[in-house]
């Protein structure tokens, strides 16, 4: 396939006909440690022509899916209400069309206001985080809009053990008493997800994937690197286990591609897209 366009391959159906509709969002105005995920769309979308459409794994082609990408949304730099109100309005206009969301970043703040349109069409939305960090910060450096407090946002929108997350190695003493009292928070096991998801039946499920649950060695090009992630193998294990679920909406954030000069970053990331796509569009 040849990239004529500004688009992640193989996503080239028209908005009335798709039935997945990708968006990206350029936008890293809160992050905390290394800027740049601003880059990560355009760099995913890039690499994508590196990485066949036909995957061996699941023998599904990305090609027999009707995905439309819209390309990003142009957000002004550093400004967290004009950005997230923008988003908010993507991601409503697009389930309100009766089409799947995927969202791809861009940091991670950017999930609340896809998450906050899928529970004003879901009330029972549940969400279920990949993720290193905990973001349950209230706030950090007094802005409650940040990165590292998107998932505190989340479990007050949603209310206590709406929340799952899976893969955290990283936050404050505060934060994990946070986790135990009001999210449902597990290890990185496949096993573990197995038991979880095997109870939500038909429960409205919005997924975050924060691309640094992949370890470092493997994944680089993130602005909050982490040691001790899973690997990309575990990684397709976890979707096997999702992929039973009712999923609504989901996002793909905070590659920042810039700091692997290898580019090896933004392949993985290309190819832990193309994955779910899959996943999704087995059930569209």
């Amino acid at each position: 396939m040849i990239n004529t366009k500004d688009v992640f391959m193989a996503c080239e159906a028209s908005y009335e006909e798709a039935s997945i509709v990708m968006f990206g969002v350029d936008f890293d105005g809160t992050c905390s440690f290394r800027p740049g995920t601003r880059f990560g769309p355009g760099a995913l979308r890039r690499a994508s022509y590196g990485v066949e459409t036909f995957s061996w794994s699941t023998q599904k082609d990305l090609e027999d899916y009707k995905i439309f990408d819209r390309g990003d949304l142009g957000c002004p730099m550093g400004d967290n209400v004009t950005t997230q109100a923008m988003i908010k309005e993507t991601t409503k206009t697009i389930l309100n069309d009766g089409k799947f969301p995927l969202m791809i970043g861009g940091e991670h703040s950017i999930s609340y206001p896809s998450i906050e349109a899928a529970y004003e069409k879901y009330p029972d939305l549940m969400v279920i985080q990949l993720d290193a960090h905990a973001d349950l910060r209230e706030s950090y450096m007094n802005n409650p809009l940040s990165h590292a407090s998107v998932m505190n946002r989340t479990v007050n929108l949603l209310g206590s053990k709406r929340l799952i997350q899976w893969g955290i190695r990283s936050g404050t003493k505060e934060e994990y008493a946070f986790a135990q009292e009001k999210t449902i928070l597990l290890p990185a096991s496949v096993q573990a997800l197995k038991v979880v998801a095997s109870s939500l039946g038909s429960t409205p499920i919005y997924l975050t994937i924060d691309v640094d649950v992949i370890d470092p060695s493997l994944l680089p090009g993130t602005g909050t690197p982490e040691p001790g992630g899973i690997s990309y193998s575990m990684y397709e294990e976890v979707l096997e286990v999702l992929s039973s679920l009712n999923i609504v909406g989901a996002d793909v954030v905070e590659l920042s591609p810039d700091y692997d000069h290898h580019g090896v970053s933004s392949v993985v990331v290309a190819k832990m897209v193309r994955q779910l796509l899959m996943l999704i569009g087995e059930k569209q």
